[in-house]
């Protein structure tokens, strides 16, 4: 295929070109009410432009030509995020009571979904990397332990790569979890990418054994914001009931021009050479050495477009403070680090570097304070389920309690530092010391949650039986 073609872009310049009267949605009027932006792309489902819920144009073609790059059975485009294409592909291969295994580390939409599928989640513990201070994958014991416990897991749901660009054992992985005959679901998140020519670049999970991935296309991508795509990777997946809760979860009248930007973003990674995966990672050294030079400690992970940065006796979130003094914005900060994120760059587009190295030329390390004392990551057992399971939650009412009294109680919330995403405390978990620990010191930093509605009042949501 000539992945230089883009279908959808052509079809929406196709449409432009006829400098049409808008007598249809969306109200701005093919931007004529919105000159402060180009909104000329931002139309419906008119002759020519095809239908997102039902294929059969140029929709149609991009899909087809996406899947050609990841060599998948068939792609979807996603107009709502990875959050949408994790709860599709949760409740299209689940049914209530399911046993399934999950990453303890995993994003709040891979949770949402299986509350909705009403599934017994079997929560597995992942490794620890001492170098980087994150959580990978779960190990090839845990797994094994999980099933000699639960030998009939209907599915195991990694996430692959971890918002830190750690990738660990997976391919193992699946293929222990296919010889029980449980599905593969991989939330892909961060990992849209590794189709990318170059050394050192991981291989998606789609090369290793996966049957469906879910991918943010807008992450590493130059993909607009909600863009996304899911891969079917399997004959034996009920497609069908995959394409029901598609068009039943997403908006039915789907962006245009997030559309575009996933067909672009497909024609820019099929066409993304080793060279340019090359020109990439110099700048990325150049960079570093940068970096290195002011007395910031850099850290490679797995994923080489990713990198960690760190100052000794500052915490992440000092360092965040750093960054942005000289107008720099980090991808996320934790107590040890931030994380940097390298754009895929063609070879010679040179505007990316000068402005980086112009902003951190100026960069310092500011006033090193005393070593920092924050509570480390408690680990949880290798293997374990939720103290109330979900389709119980009914039958409790819900309190606000004080911190101190809310040990040893059943949260009856999710409380998630965001980023990145992944929740601390589980909905039907039982809440514990080290919990209660974790989320006052994040507080004291500064941190920012979804869920945990009580927090600024030092309370937490819990379950209590009905008196």
């Amino acid at each position: 295929m000539d992945h230089s073609f883009m279908p959808v872009m052509k079809a929406l310049k196709n449409h432009k070109h006829k400098n049409s009267v808008s007598f249809h949605v969306p109200g701005h009027k093919n931007g004529l009410l919105g000159p402060w932006m180009d909104l000329s792309f931002d139309v419906t489902e008119l002759t020519g432009l095809d239908d997102l819920h039902a294929p059969e144009e140029c929709i149609a073609e991009a899909e087809n030509m996406l899947s050609d790059v990841y060599k998948t059975v068939e792609s979807k485009f996603l107009i709502n995020g990875s959050t949408i294409g994790n709860l599709a592909m949760i409740l299209g291969t689940l049914s209530k009571g399911d046993t399934v295994f999950v990453q303890r580390n995993c994003h709040k939409s891979v949770l949402n979904a299986l509350k909705m599928a009403e599934a017994f989640l079997v929560f597995l513990a992942p490794d620890v990397d001492e170098r980087t201070q994150t959580a990978t994958l779960i190990s090839v014991e845990t797994l094994q332990e999980a099933y000699a416990a639960y030998p009939n897991s209907k599915a195991v749901i990694f996430t692959y790569p971890t918002y830190y660009g750690m990738t660990g054992s997976f391919q193992e992985l699946a293929i222990m979890a296919k010889s029980h005959g449980s599905w593969v679901l991989v939330d892909e998140a961060h990992g849209a990418h590794f189709r990318a020519n170059g050394k050192g670049v991981p291989m998606s999970a789609l090369q290793l054994g996966a049957d469906i991935v879910v991918q943010s296309a807008h992450k590493m991508l130059p993909a607009m914001t909600m863009g996304a795509y899911l891969h079917i990777q399997s004959e034996r997946i009920d497609r069908g009931r995959i394409h029901f809760y598609l068009q039943a979860l997403q908006s039915s009248s789907p962006s245009y021009p997030i559309m575009a930007s996933l067909d672009y973003a497909r024609s820019y990674l099929a066409l993304y050479t080793e060279k340019d995966h090359a020109y990439s990672m110099d700048v990325k050294k150049r960079i570093v050495q940068l970096l290195e030079s002011k007395g910031f400690i850099c850290i490679t992970v797995d994923d080489p477009y990713k990198l960690l940065v760190r100052v000794e006796g500052l915490t992440g979130y000092n360092v965040q403070e750093l960054f942005e003094a000289v107008g720099v914005y980090i991808e996320l900060a934790d107590p040890c680090q931030v994380l940097l994120v390298f754009p895929l760059l063609k070879a010679g587009e040179v505007l990316f570097e000068e402005y980086a190295a112009g902003k951190l030329s100026v960069l310092q390390v500011k006033g090193e304070k005393e070593a920092v004392s924050f509570p480390r990551d408690f680990q949880s057992e290798r293997v374990s389920v939720l103290a109330l399971p979900y389709n119980e939650h009914s039958c409790y009412r819900k309190t606000a309690v004080s911190f101190e009294e809310a040990a040893g109680e059943v949260s009856a919330e999710m409380i998630i530092p965001y980023p990145p995403g992944i929740p601390l405390v589980m909905e039907g978990e039982r809440i514990s010391s080290g919990h209660i620990q974790m989320i006052q010191w994040l507080m004291e930093q500064g941190s920012r949650f979804h869920g945990g509605s009580g927090l600024n009042e030092q309370k937490i949501v819990v379950f209590r039986k009905e008196s």
